[in-house]
């Protein structure tokens, strides 16, 4: 148990450290902010002073210049405080919000080239949690954790320090009921931790489950799953809630606590204090001195009380530090690590002994070897899970094989620089994305290097020029999230524009007419027939009457290819595409 403690102080201490590497490049403003904390510690006992040497020495003995002097020094004394106070405020949560900018920004960075499959194993709102609301709990160690604790015990060793050099007695009277508070302390921050841990963790679920509804609302409302579905959701909330009410507890608890205990010195003070005033017991006693302690204990008390919420700010800081930077360091990204350039790339792919599985277990391509000549159509067909699309995804790396290797002009695709590999092979999906953008930035991606005329060119040859300026706003209207503003064959020819104006070598496209109308699949079937005059295309599709003029059909069933030739060849074969092609047909 000492042990795990220990370790526990260690891994906090380097993730503080781990944190606070990312002020480097601010060095002069953390140390500006540091300096600030120690300057308002250290004029924080002079007020107090001042006001205690004004009553003794000029009201009790009246003295009306020497008032109005000191008045105006306590002005300015405050004045400077909090111009202090102001900019040490400023600095520290700009230091705040800049670093979690950047480790945001390097977070997000880090998720960009993580491979497929972390995402397929993570829920989304998790990992929205760990970007949003826990890159900005960091935020509170600088604005509301460390330098704040830092100045609070700073201010409570100068302060206690002049207590105790100005009456030392007068201070352990006024005293006597901190060990209680110490105490009082201690069992509200390791209570308040446990809670603010809870909050976290209810938060992420909570985060999880509203977007993974808000994204399939259409199938809740297909199915007539709102009441259920609310009722989990309620479930949730309550435990969200349950958590944040014994937060609440706590603090209920503790403030009224720290306030009797307080008020509890002040009476001790003033009792003593009096008591040596009347009876002269004390060369210092006097009601200026008695209005000074006031003051100390007041300065003492209220850093107290926050010091037990700021360690449990710190503390919950260092709990979402430490789940960031277990993401960052993740290594789950595809390897890219190629050398040979792909300046130009003739198209001709072979994949050689190629085997895969998403779990290890069932393997979805087995030992499976393919050409494909430069300039030559291919389609794939087969049943639904026989590894049309891993196949694809296999191409362009977004999973890398188990076993084989795969070549484009004679070269292993992983000798590739990633990005360039990528950068020439266009890829149509029969599950469209769009962004909460216009259509010509869902077009380009965000790519300066695309032209409109581009744009407008690849639309004219897909066929969905016209249809694009009937759009109020044409190229500029937005299609809002996920493209909710558009049918879905109007999605999709969006997404051959896509594909087409980055000029691909090697043109993929993955069931591109599966969830579209008749007019929309013969725009894409003449658009076709001329992106992919001279590329290297490969059409995985169920219509087969969209791949009826490609050069080669291959069947693929359980990850291995069954039959292979031209639509001819397989008819005359009498075999499973045959069978396709008769129930297709027929209908």
């Amino acid at each position: 148990m000492k042990q795990q403690r220990a370790s526990g102080r260690i891994m906090d201490i380097s993730l503080v450290k781990r944190v606070l590497s990312y002020t480097h490049p601010y060095a002069i403003r953390f140390r500006t902010t540091i300096l600030l904390t120690v300057l308002l510690a250290l004029i924080s006992p002079v007020r107090p002073w001042l006001i205690q040497y004004t009553i003794d020495h000029f009201i009790m003995t009246p003295d009306v210049s020497n008032l109005l002097l000191f008045c105006v020094i306590m002005f300015v004394i405050l004045l400077l405080e909090t111009l202090l106070q102001y900019y040490q405020t400023y600095l520290s949560g700009w230091l705040g919000q800049t670093v979690i900018r950047d480790i945001r920004s390097r977070l997000f960075k880090h998720l960009l080239n993580f491979r497929l499959a972390y995402f397929d194993n993570t829920p989304i709102g998790t990992l929205v949690t760990r970007v949003v609301n826990d890159i900005e709990t960091i935020a509170d160690i600088f604005s509301e954790g460390l330098l704040s604790i830092l100045g609070d015990l700073m201010k409570l060793v100068v302060v206690l320090g002049v207590m105790f050099y100005i009456d030392w007695k007068l201070s352990i009277v006024s005293l006597i009921p901190l060990p209680f508070l110490i105490l009082a302390t201690w069992v509200f921050k390791n209570g308040i931790r446990k809670t603010f841990l809870q909050v976290r963790n209810e938060v992420a679920n909570l985060n999880a489950f509203t977007q993974e509804h808000i994204t399939g609302m259409n199938i809740v409302q297909a199915f007539n799953r709102e009441n259920t579905e609310m009722n989990r959701f309620r479930q949730i909330n309550q435990r969200h809630r349950k958590a944040h009410i014994r937060s609440v507890w706590y603090y209920s608890i503790f403030f009224p606590v720290v306030e009797i205990l307080s008020a509890i010195s002040i009476a001790l003070l003033v009792l003593w204090g009096t008591r040596d005033m009347i009876y002269s017991l004390s060369p210092t006693a006097s009601p200026g001195r008695i209005i000074e302690f006031i003051l100390y204990v007041y300065m003492l008390y209220r850093p107290m009380r926050q010091l037990a919420d700021r360690f449990n700010t710190l503390q919950m800081g260092i709990v979402s530090a430490e789940r960031v930077f277990r993401l960052i360091d993740t290594v789950d990204s595809i390897p890219d690590t190629g050398h040979v350039h792909a300046t130009y790339i003739k198209g001709n792919i072979q994949f050689e002994n190629i085997s895969f599985s998403y779990t290890g277990k069932t393997r979805e391509i087995d030992n499976l070897s393919l050409y494909i000549e430069q300039g030559k159509k291919l389609a794939i067909v087969g049943a639904t899970g026989s590894g049309k699309t891993t196949l694809i995804s296999l191409l362009t790396r977004m999973y890398e094989c188990n076993e084989g290797r795969i070549l484009i002009d004679g070269t292993d695709i992983r000798d590739f620089p990633l990005q360039e590999l990528q950068q020439h092979i266009g890829v149509v999906l029969q599950d469209v994305f769009l962004f909460s953008d216009t259509i010509s930035n869902n077009i380009r991606l965000f790519n300066p290097e695309i032209t409109q005329k581009q744009i407008e060119r690849a639309s004219r040859i897909v066929g969905a020029h016209d249809f694009i300026m009937q759009l109020p706003g044409g190229y500029d209207y937005n299609v809002r999230e996920r493209g909710v503003m558009l049918s879905s064959g109007q999605r999709q020819l969006i997404s051959f524009i896509r594909a087409l104006v980055y000029n691909p070598n090697i043109l993929v496209l993955d069931e591109a007419t599966s969830s579209i109308d008749t007019e929309s699949e013969q725009l894409i079937q003449q658009a076709t027939a001329r992106i992919t005059e001279g590329r290297t295309s490969i059409i995985i599709a169920h219509r087969l009457s969209t791949i009826q003029h490609a050069d080669t059909i291959v069947v693929m069933e359980k990850g291995k290819i069954v039959e292979q030739g031209t639509h001819d060849e397989l008819i005359r074969l009498n075999g499973i595409y045959k069978r396709m092609s008769d129930l297709q047909f027929s209908r």
